[in-house]
């Protein structure tokens, strides 16, 4: 639900280890909003998000400990440093498997290791954001609209970085139209309900 209006209705899927959900659909169809209940961010209407066979909200301490989520805005501190950014997310998940310098480098910019963010191109400032992915150590990545502001070059980069998740038996769900390079999974089309009226008497019963 937004508001009083009915966005998706009916939907059902999962992911096992190792595996990738491409969400699909126009824009508004309500993507993002899905991506939020899927990180435990907003709550459906009705029905249930789980994560290893138990509803997220029975321990959310524990999903989120286990959860990168990526919105569609890069969430930098622009008065910091590409590398502060990336240090002080490490502090905050407790530690990661790369070093700042290295997840910098795997997206082509460890040159700007020391550019404070907000000096930075949106392109730019978008790969430090997803450097994020190799610094917090997450089994599920949730990836909003990642390509947003990606030239060639880090879109490739992005989908190494993907593969290399997906191998290492890591979980992705991602919001986007743009296929990534290396990258293989299902899709799910978000469409709008049929018989919304219908939908609204059965749920007034």
């Amino acid at each position: 639900m937004r508001g009083d209006r009915l966005i998706f209705a009916d939907i059902g899927f999962a992911v096992a280890a190792g595996g990738m959900l491409t969400l699909t659909g126009r824009n508004g169809a309500g993507k993002s909003t899905l991506m939020r209940m899927i990180a435990g961010l907003a709550r459906p209407f009705a029905g249930e998000v789980r994560w290893r066979g138990e509803p997220i909200a029975a321990d959310p301490d524990a999903f989120r400990a286990e959860l990168l989520y990526a919105g569609h805005k890069d969430g930098m501190k622009p008065a910091l440093t590409a590398a502060e950014n990336l240090a002080l997310a490490a502090r905050l998940k407790g530690g990661g498997a790369a070093d700042p310098q290295e997840a910098l480098a795997r997206f082509g910019i460890e040159g700007l290791a020391d550019l404070p963010v907000g000096y930075m191109s949106a392109g730019q400032r978008r790969r430090v954001a997803l450097s994020r992915l190799l610094i917090e150590p997450a089994a599920l990545w949730l990836l909003d609209e990642p390509v947003t502001a990606l030239d060639r070059d880090a879109v490739a980069a992005l989908g190494g970085v993907m593969a290399d998740h997906l191998s290492a038996g890591g979980l992705i769900v991602a919001a986007t139209h743009t296929p990534l390079p290396g990258v293989e999974g299902e899709q799910f089309e978000i469409t709008p309900p049929e018989n919304i009226d219908d939908w609204y008497a059965e749920a007034e019963d």
